[in-house]
């Protein structure tokens, strides 16, 4: 075949984006997504360049206010973005932070900041770019400065508006319909950030004011991270005091905070120059590093290891732990503008070394609590070598390599995992339904027995040893704990489908502590969701609908010809649908609704999970008293 000559191609086919348009045009590069976590991202950018202002020194108070138009207002007390010209733009320097990519006060030598989180200078101008309109206000040298936008472009110039005694920057912006998903800003949402900042900026004070609602909140963290410490540990049983350390070094300065406690779950949060590091880096390899062999030395010279003794394994060390791990450096160098992981090479030895040194004497000067923690790690020990033994003794079998399917496992015809699913179903009776209703090509039924073992509460030999569980982790195809890998996973989608009572949501929120402890990258790969059976079936003559929720049934009810002679059918269980039904209202790809189980804050869902899962009960009675109000459609 003749090769085509590119003739219809060239220079007039190429396309240059000026300015904010690039930004437009592909959203996503510059915050990750255009939904509601893109949407809270724009929050997080201009108030990371106010804690910049903060670390800097010079900022005390930072207020944020959702405003009753849905629009979003940040001021601090700082210097203010300087409003005199900038030589290279010849524009004010409010305008140039707010309209050039890649400009800032955070550059060389001469920056204005020593130590910051904005590195890239686009925060500020991306949400300009992504925003319908932005007012910004500059409080300084006595007089209020303003400069209004409309889709990122100025609407005028910069004009003196009054005097005033204050220092510090306004921003306000809508975020544009057009680009995002939803443009309304939730409460919690903001507030779970923005109490993060709190406790890793030590003597700031956030408060955020919603005036739709009149909800109001503050933080102030003399502790800092230590308060962030008891925080996450308030509903579990904790081993001894918080280690604390702060230190500052050549490379930067070093802040690690650490309790022990009774869950058999860690959680460790990592931080650089206060912008949260989802995937860790150097700074948490080399906590990690000082960590095992910090405790392994003080167990040998101590005479808690003996000579026969294994030594402690980085598991083993991490079950029980909560840790926050911060640093802050002149140049951290990040990956990608989201800032999900730090790779500087040099505070890794830096917090190895200091982080060691300090663990040791704490654990020296402190014999009971090191020998508290040390017992916690050697049972986490014994507990590894069990459920290796149990899951060897598996895979002698076959089972867990996949050899041999559960029997009760209805899997599909197709063996590309993309065209694959599995339905996860409560019980023999609707697993019968949903085996007979079901495309036998794409569509697998594990039907489950009772509900699952709560492992939350639970090591991982007696995980492995519940039967229910590892018919599902044979079915699933990845292994779990050490041998777990997301790429056997047989099906691209699995699907919770319970009943819609209270039994069904306790089956539910054991599944969903599984996967979340256990099975995360399902989550994290947009592979588990939770199937929407409908609530109610109503019929008059031949014509019959389905409804989900108790509204859509009173609503449907006006498009039957004598609603008084409708008398909806409530679903108390999925057992309760013949094939057909089943397949026609939750499994057919045409007509059915997913949930997407998805984590936006990993802390807030641990949070959650411990509360609602775990021994403490305390907590659990407060979390549903505080939400009983919030439930609908409940069925003892």
């Amino acid at each position: 075949m003749a090769q085509k000559q590119p003739s219809d191609y060239g220079a007039q086919n190429i396309t240059v984006l000026e300015g904010l348009a690039a930004v437009r045009k592909r959203p996503g590069m510059y915050i990750g997504t255009t939904d509601v976590a893109g949407l809270h991202h724009l929050v997080k950018e201009i108030v990371d360049n106010s804690i910049d202002e903060a670390m800097a020194g010079y900022c005390t108070d930072i207020d944020v206010t959702i405003n009753t138009d849905g629009s979003i207002s940040i001021e601090d007390n700082g210097r203010g973005i300087p409003v005199d010209i900038v030589e290279k733009t010849g524009k004010s320097g409010l305008e140039t932070v707010l309209t050039v990519l890649h400009a800032g006060g955070k550059f060389g030598d001469g920056g204005g900041y020593k130590v910051s989180g904005g590195l890239h200078g686009v925060g500020a101008s991306v949400v300009n770019a992504l925003s319908s309109w932005m007012k910004a206000e500059v409080f300084r040298d006595g007089k209020v400065h303003a400069l209004e936008f409309k889709v990122g472009a100025p609407q005028g110039p910069l004009k003196v508006t009054g005097e005033t005694e204050k220092n510090g920057t306004r921003i306000t912006f809508m975020p544009d319909e057009d680009i995002f998903e939803s443009i309304e800003f939730d409460f919690e949402t903001i507030m779970s950030r923005l109490r993060q900042q709190a406790y890793l900026t030590k003597g700031v004070s956030i408060k955020l004011k919603d005036l739709r609602s009149g909800l109001a909140n503050q933080f102030y963290f003399e502790g800092g991270i230590m308060s962030y410490v008891h925080h996450l540990n308030e509903s579990k049983e904790v081993i001894g005091s918080i280690f604390y350390l702060d230190k500052t070094v050549e490379e930067g300065t070093i802040e690690i905070a650490m309790q022990y406690t009774n869950s058999f779950n860690d959680q460790v949060l990592t931080f650089a120059n206060t912008i949260h590091t989802p995937e860790g880096g150097m700074h948490l390899t080399g906590y990690r590093s000082a960590l095992t062999r910090t405790l392994n030395s003080y167990a040998r010279t101590s005479g808690l290891l003996k000579e026969k003794d294994d030594n402690l394994t980085a598991d083993d060390v991490r079950e029980g732990l909560t840790a926050i791990i911060s640093v802050k450096v002149a140049d951290p160098q990040f990956e990608g503008q989201t800032k999900s992981k730090l790779g500087n090479s040099e505070i890794r030895t830096a917090v190895e070394n200091i982080f060691g040194q300090f663990f040791a004497q704490y654990l020296d000067e402190n014999p009971s609590e090191a020998k508290a923690i040390f017992a916690k790690c050697a049972l986490a020990a014994r507990a590894r070598m069990a459920a290796r033994a149990a899951r060897d003794a598996i895979v002698r079998k076959g089972a867990l390599e996949g050899m041999t399917l559960p029997g009760k496992l209805a899997d599909c015809s197709s063996k590309d995992p993309k065209n694959s699913e599995l339905f996860l179903v409560e019980g023999d009776s609707a697993g019968g339904s949903a085996k007979q209703g079901r495309n036998r090509e794409t569509q697998a039924i594990l039907p489950l027995k009772g509900k699952i073992l709560n492992v939350e509460q639970a090591r991982m030999d007696k995980i492995l040893g519940f039967a229910e569980i590892k018919a599902l982790i044979i079915a699933l195809g990845t292994g779990i704990g050490e041998t777990f890998d997301i790429s056997k996973l047989r099906y691209d989608r699995i699907v919770i489908m319970t009943d819609a009572d209270v039994d069904g949501a306790h089956i539910r929120t054991l599944l969903l502590t599984l996967f979340y402890r256990h099975l995360r990258p399902v989550i994290d790969g947009g592979h588990l969701f939770i199937a929407q059976p409908p609530l109610y079936k109503l019929e008059q003559n031949k014509k019959v609908l389905y409804a989900y929720s108790p509204e859509e049934m009173e609503m449907l009810k006006n498009s039957f010809a004598n609603p008084e002679k409708v008398h909806p059918q409530r679903y108390k269980g999925l057992g309760e649908m013949n094939p057909e039904q089943l397949w026609e209202t939750t499994m057919d790809p045409d007509k059915r609704s997913l949930l997407c189980v998805s984590i936006e804050d990993a802390e807030i869902a641990d949070k959650v999970f411990e509360t609602l899962m775990g021994s403490e009960v305390a907590p659990r009675k407060k979390f549903i008293q505080a939400h009983a109000k919030a439930v609908q459609n409940l069925d003892i």
